[in-house]
């Protein structure tokens, strides 16, 4: 009698689901449900946040451009009256390290560690001070240095640029991971981290430590001449603004 019951239910499309099967699906059901309600809320918190990065980065532009027009006209009125315009002394220095390993120092291997210079091409951004003037002073005929402008900065941390997260490199593939890493600091996205890196402000030592060494190639073009100083024609020692052109040379 039950063989003929089960097969009229076959016969009328009807399939018997074993109890455990049933709860897995909805167990399934309700755990998809969720994923899309947490994506759903993720993606509103992202679009929001997507706005305010665009005001960040609209405010820094005006900044920048309000600074830079100050800047000129500073230095109309001192020609007009005949004066010299001096410019305020940079507070951030750009080092890129162009000189192998072949007989160094003790004393100049131990500064390239601690500047994060241990390869070749390899560029850091250092706080100047004058300890860190001394010490590049020593290192002087293995680095390349000057004062980077707001917009080098930007180019190496978009294109260069890897975080340090628990001790390993890691590509900055969305402001979460700079969100997670300096949100304490007030660092929420990639235009608050350039500003800092740039304008060395109060938390520079936190930003500069998150950002993972940039590591660039060979100069296109070559270099001129790495035994002779940049003011005698050659390559290394301090180019001021001249760093950025080798360091474009160099991305």
């Amino acid at each position: 009698m039950s063989t003929q019951k089960k097969g009229l239910d076959i016969e009328q499309g009807k399939q018997f689901v074993p109890e455990n099967v049933l709860k897995k699906r909805q167990r399934d059901a309700k755990v998809a449900e969720e994923r899309t309600k947490l994506a759903q809320k993720r993606a509103d918190e992202r679009k929001g946040k997507v706005e305010e990065y665009k005001k960040r980065a609209e405010k820094y532009a005006k900044l920048y451009k309000e600074r830079e027009s100050h800047r000129i006209n500073s230095i109309r009125k001192a020609k007009a009256e005949g004066n010299l315009f001096v410019p305020a002394e940079a507070k951030v220095a750009l080092v890129v390290r162009i000189r192998g390993i072949n007989n160094l120092a003790p004393q100049v291997r131990k500064i390239l560690q601690l500047f994060r210079l241990r390869q070749l091409h390899n560029a850091v951004l250092i706080k100047l001070n004058k300890a860190t003037i001394n010490m590049l002073r020593r290192v002087e005929p293995y680095i390349a240095y000057g004062y980077p402008t707001q917009k080098t900065i930007e180019r190496l941390v978009y294109k260069r640029g890897f975080a340090k997260v628990n001790k390993q490199r890691v590509p900055i593939t969305d402001n979460e991971v700079i969100e997670q890493q300096l949100g304490k600091f007030g660092i929420q996205c990639v235009e608050d981290l350039v500003h800092e890196l740039y304008t060395c402000g109060p938390n520079f030592k936190a930003a500069n430590s998150f950002m993972w060494y940039f590591k660039l190639s060979s100069p296109k073009g070559g270099f001129l001449n790495k035994r002779h100083s940049f003011q005698q024609g050659g390559d290394y020692g301090n180019r001021e603004e001249f760093i950025n052109q080798l360091v474009n040379r160099m991305l």
